[in-house]
């Protein structure tokens, strides 16, 4: 298993490690990693390996059997032996846009209370399919209302329930697509604000900003009709 450092603190962006092993395909495994691999619409996380005498790109990060996360070279370049410690190093103005769209993404589904049926995110702009039967009325008051949020500087912590908590709660899960992050019988939640002032609160495993002004200015982008009752809205970062 590796230890995933993302979860605790998602502004890690240099760690040591060790190779745990490495794969048939040339994938890399640590006992502890900051790259996020892929998952619930977010992409994994690029950036480079180096240790004593060598130096690797990553390309992406994705999720491996028993909880582990394989760092996937960019070339196919010779890999460090099991046992390395290895300096692990991450892009991080894309990593820190994908906090940012994904944290805009949360808001979104605030100001859209819908059931969310899917979901992207990038480094420019992210998405939301909502379980949405009539058009928008008024995007530009969406996107004033989202904006205004988002100037509110709300603080984001996460914290965990238990498995039986959200079963007798389940409104709190907003997305039918994704499965809410489960391990060891606990749910990791992510909040937005505190107490009355909680502005959003709901199941996730990815990575966040610490507080919602450092998302900017969004703005609202198209929006698709996608089968009878489905609606994609899209988000951009204007900066």
């Amino acid at each position: 298993m590796t230890k995933p450092m993302f979860i605790d603190d998602a502004y890690l962006r240099d760690a040591d490690a060790r190779v745990f092993a490495v794969t048939d395909e040339g994938g890399i495994i640590l006992d502890a990693s900051i790259f996020y691999a892929t998952s619930g619409g977010q992409p994994g996380d690029s950036g480079t390996l180096t240790w004593q005498g060598g130096a690797i790109d990553i390309a992406t990060s994705v999720k491996g059997e028993g909880g582990t996360i394989i760092l996937v070279p960019a070339e196919p370049n010779p890999l460090p032996a099991i046992g390395t410690i290895v300096k692990q190093s991450l892009n991080w103005e894309r990593r820190h846009r994908h906090m940012r769209v994904h944290t805009a993404l949360h808001l979104l589904s605030v100001v859209i209370p819908l059931p969310v049926t899917g979901g992207s995110i990038g480094p420019e702009k992210g998405r939301l399919d909502f379980d949405m039967p009539d058009a928008i009325e008024d995007k530009a008051a969406l996107e004033n209302t989202l904006n205004k949020l988002i100037d509110c500087d709300f603080d984001i912590s996460t914290e965990w329930i238990s498995e039986s908590e959200l079963a007798a709660n389940p409104e709190l899960v907003k997305t039918m697509s994704v499965a809410p992050p489960k391990g060891a019988g606990r749910i990791r939640m992510v909040r937005i604000g505190a107490g009355e002032n909680t502005a959003d609160y709901q199941p996730c495993g990815g990575t966040h900003v610490r507080h919602t002004s450092e998302i900017g200015r969004v703005r609202l982008g198209k929006v698709e009709k996608k089968g009878k009752l489905n609606r994609r809205v899209y988000l951009h970062l204007d900066t």
